[in-house]
């Protein structure tokens, strides 16, 4: 193994090591949805195993979990490629992230910890205009994430939060395209304040219709994201359209 390759890697917060195949898939997953690995982009598990420095068995673990994530496509007599984005992977995303998040937002309103909850959320939203002021798109996601978080926490179900990131893994992706010029950070920080004042105000009909539309926004931008990228997105699927 080339240990400067490797050094990136990740380790559990345990401090011990994760299995290196994980490593491997972390590593691919980062690199698939920040388009530093573009679609249609071929991976062996040559390629994969001299890009990071391991043996091919992890290489081809990774490559096997990608493929069954839709992440990466597994072309006959090509053998694997980095796969387009799919609206219809966005739609399935999306779909399961918002039925959860709304159960969610929905416990949460009828814990009694509304004010608690409202001055966190309230945190969060100072931090990322500050962070949209400083141009830290990575640091405003991180705290979007927490924003979420929160939700689950005052729901007091915050073993589901892996559970969503999982769930809206092909929303990130679509995301981190959206926000090289297409997505408006004050948008996102708009609807928070709106959330949070209607969490405050007790309205839980007006909340749930304010978390679905924040969660539905990623919508508007996908026809112009396709426009800006076409090649990204699988060919043939041009009159595919996102389900609001």
């Amino acid at each position: 193994m080339n240990g400067e390759n490797m050094a990136y890697l990740k380790k559990a917060k345990s401090d011990r090591p994760m299995p290196l195949a994980r490593q491997v898939y972390d590593e691919l997953h980062q690199r698939i949805l920040k388009f530093e690995l573009k679609p249609y982009q071929v991976l062996s598990e040559a390629s994969v195993s001299e890009m990071l420095g391991v043996s091919r068995t992890p290489a081809r673990q990774a490559l096997t979990k990608l493929a069954e994530n839709k992440f990466v496509d597994v072309v006959p007599q090509r053998g694997s490629q980095v796969a387009p984005l799919r609206v219809e992977d966005l739609n399935r995303s999306q779909f399961m992230r918002e039925a959860l998040e709304v159960a969610l937002l929905r416990r949460a309103m009828a814990s009694g910890d509304g004010a608690a909850m409202v001055k966190g959320l309230r945190k969060e939203i100072t931090l990322q205009r500050t962070y949209v002021t400083f141009e830290d798109t990575e640091s405003f996601y991180a705290s979007d994430e927490t924003f979420h978080g929160l939700i689950a926490e005052y729901a007091k179900q915050p073993s589901v939060l892996p559970e969503i990131l999982r769930l809206k893994d092909h929303m990130d992706r679509f995301r981190h395209l959206m926000v090289s010029g297409v997505e408006d950070l004050n948008t996102i920080i708009v609807q928070h304040v709106a959330l949070a004042d209607a969490i405050e105000a007790g309205d839980a009909t007006l909340a749930e219709d304010r978390m679905i539309k924040h969660l539905r926004r990623i919508f508007d931008y996908v026809d112009e994201a396709r426009e800006k990228f076409p090649e990204y997105f699988e060919a043939g699927a041009e009159n595919l359209r996102a389900t609001r």
